[in-house]
């Protein structure tokens, strides 16, 4: 057996021991990516863009030049997942994948909640910048508007995380990583 293969074989069985109840996303059908409008600091662009990665997005973007570089990405998900960087949101929404449903996150008089949110099969998630939200011309583009219930907003990192984990987790898409 080559010894590249062996590795694998040997890496596989070792975190199979190490780590028994470990959940990983699974293949599915459709699409998703996410986003930041106007992102602020590279911090939240670089978690989201980890999270991203960790729950199998197919590419993550940011509308606007307010930030310089990402040194949050500490898994290099630049290597795995593509960043689409937009000068404005008219450049970005012309540029939308066919059929995907433009899903904004946002404290909104017309969001729903999460908890009871069904994800569309193709969707791409837009986050708001984190002093200002989504721009009008963003909330009125969104095919649907999404919140986080609570009683004060969330730091964009964490809403788009918990935004992933909720789209996974009720399509579900986790299973046992070495059944």
């Amino acid at each position: 057996m080559e010894t590249r293969k062996l590795l694998t074989l040997c890496e596989s069985e070792r975190r199979k021991d190490l780590y028994p109840n470990v959940l990983v996303p699974q293949p599915r059908r459709g699409f998703f990516g996410i986003g930041i409008e106007g992102p602020k600091t590279p911090e939240n662009i670089g978690i989201v863009w980890r999270s991203a990665r960790i729950m199998k997005a197919d590419f993550m973007f940011v509308i606007g030049k307010r930030y310089k570089g990402v040194k949050t990405d500490t898994t290099k998900s630049w290597r795995h997942i593509p960043l689409f960087e937009f000068d404005t949101f008219g450049h970005f929404h012309a540029a939308l994948p066919k059929g995907a449903s433009l899903v904004g996150i946002e404290l909104d008089v017309r969001s729903v909640p999460l908890t009871t949110y069904q994800h569309p099969q193709r969707a791409v998630y837009l986050l708001g910048a984190e002093d200002f939200g989504l721009s009008k011309e963003a909330l009125e583009a969104c095919d649907e508007i999404v919140q986080i219930p609570g009683e004060l907003p969330l730091n964009v990192a964490a809403a788009g995380t918990i935004v992933l984990y909720d789209r996974l987790l009720k399509n579900g898409a986790f299973s046992r990583q070495y059944e």
